[in-house]
This record gives structure tokens, sequence and C-alpha cells, in this order.
């Protein structure tokens, strides 16, 4: 059980349940507080990476379709045909469309990096190189969040400078996450064999190496449209990097087997309960 509580009389709390047996915190029966909302964690993954997904293909038809010049302007002006995605999450109304997509994805995700740190501590209780990589991996999975967030809420045309570095936040810190997340499914593979567990590992595996892919091509492809202009090469710098973002989303959804048979559930304390 994943637990947070507050200190406080009707302070919500956030449970994760894996029946029939929980992963123990400081509060470890469910009829000390009051239930509100018992949601499939497999909902809730499916809920979380529909939000961004959505919104970008969203964000990317209405750029193409309303704002076609201003989306796939490039310095060089030359022939260009895909808007970049600072390009396409910049006009209006596709900003607020992102910004809004983000702003409700964000919660849960910083809820799951909690989440899984719990997990790790409970799998790699004795190994202390384990338990030093999922502290890395919980920062890592923080500051890409928080990386996203902060490339989402301030557009490249507001304020470039922190823009890009949210973007490189949001790309490095994704790709150390990664790593780092494989490796430790690695180990679990090892020690702790179920289907859902191999699944698991192997879909992380490809998509990591899928993503890093992807970086590798999207930067040529934008070194090469900065050094020699040439038409049509910025479409393709566009098209890897929209890869780079969906292999990120899938990634991130490999928690649907993680976390398949648990659950995600919202209470409140009894109001003479005391802290």
């Amino acid at each position: 059980m994943f637990n947070h509580s507050g200190k406080a009389p009707g302070v919500f709390t956030c449970l994760w349940l894996h029946p029939p047996r929980m992963l123990q915190g400081p509060y470890s029966s469910l009829d000390r507080d009051r239930l509100l909302i018992r949601l499939p964690f497999k909902s809730f993954a499916v809920g979380t990476v529909l939000l961004p997904v959505t919104g970008f293909i969203a964000c990317i038809f209405i750029s193409l379709w309303y704002h076609y010049e201003d989306a796939t302007y490039t310095h060089c002006k030359v022939s260009n045909y895909l808007p970049s995605i600072s390009s396409a999450i910049s006009g209006v109304p596709e900003r607020y469309i992102w910004r809004g997509c983000i702003g409700l994805h964000s919660a849960p995700r910083y809820l799951v990096a909690f989440a899984y740190f719990s997990f790790y501590r409970s799998r790699f209780a004795n190994r202390l190189r384990e338990l030093l990589l999922s502290g890395l991996a919980l920062l890592c999975s923080l500051a890409e969040n928080t990386g996203l967030v902060m490339l989402t809420y301030v557009s490249s045309t507001e304020t470039y400078s922190v823009h890009k570095y949210g973007f490189i936040t949001f790309i490095g810190s994704s790709l150390v996450h990664m790593l780092t997340t494989c490796w430790l499914w690695y180990v679990i593979k090892r020690h702790y064999v179920s289907p859902e567990e191999v699944t698991s590992y192997r879909w992380k595996l490809r998509l990591f190496l899928f993503n890093i892919s992807c970086c590798v091509i999207a930067f040529y492809f934008f070194r090469r449209h900065n050094k020699y202009c040439e038409a049509g090469i910025y479409s393709l710098f566009a098209a890897f990097e929209y890869l780079v973002v969906f292999s990120n989303m899938a990634f991130h959804m490999t928690a649907f087997w993680d976390f398949g048979s648990k659950e995600v559930t919202v209470a409140t304390p009894p109001e003479d309960k005391r802290y």
C-alpha cells in the first residue's frame, strides 16, 4: 500500500492496493479510512497516458490545418511539411489544449514515480546497488516530469531559453530514467519471474532502444537542417521528434503490467482520527 496521509481531518489519502497482499505502509487497514474512489490501475494508466497522446495529436492537426505557414516556418525559409513539437504547441488554441492535458497528466505521473520507488524498495530491501538505482530512477522521473511541465507552460515563442532548458531536462532525465529502469527490471526478471514482469521488461527494453535511436536520428536531422538548410530535412527531424515523444509515452504505459493487479484508492480519514 502506498499511503500518504495529511495531518487534519478531511485530507485525501491515496492508496495502492494489491489484493490479496498489500505493500504495507504506516496505516495498513483501509477500513480506518472512509473510501471515496476505487479505480483499477489499468484504467488509471490508460487515462493518464491518453491525456498527452490526444492532446499532442490534436495540436499537430490543428497547427497543420489552421496555422500551416506559421507552424512549418523555419529560419532557412525552405520547404517544410511538419511542425516541430515546439511550434505545434505554441499557437492558439494549441497551447491551451496541450497545457490542459499536461497539467492533468503531471499529477498522476508524480504519484506513479513514488509508487515505483516504494515497489523497488520492497523488491530490493537487501540490495544496496539496486536501492541506490531506485533513488536515481525516482529523481530522474521527477526531473523528467518537471522538465515536461516547464517546456509546456513556457513556450518557445515566450521565453526560449527556459523552454530550451526544460526540453533538455526532459530528454536527458528521460533517457537516464529509461536506462535505470531497464536495469532494475532486468534484475527483477532474473530473480522474480512472472509472465507480466517478463513482458514488462521486454517492452521497456525495446522502447528504450527505439527511443534513444529516434533521439540520435532526430539530432542528426536537426544539425543537418541548421548546417545545410535542405528542403524537407526539418520535416524528417519533426517526424522523429514525434516518435521520441510517442515511445516515451509508451514506455510509461508499461506500468500497465507492473501495477495491473493493483487499484488506486482515494479515502479520507475519519473525523476522530488523531496524528
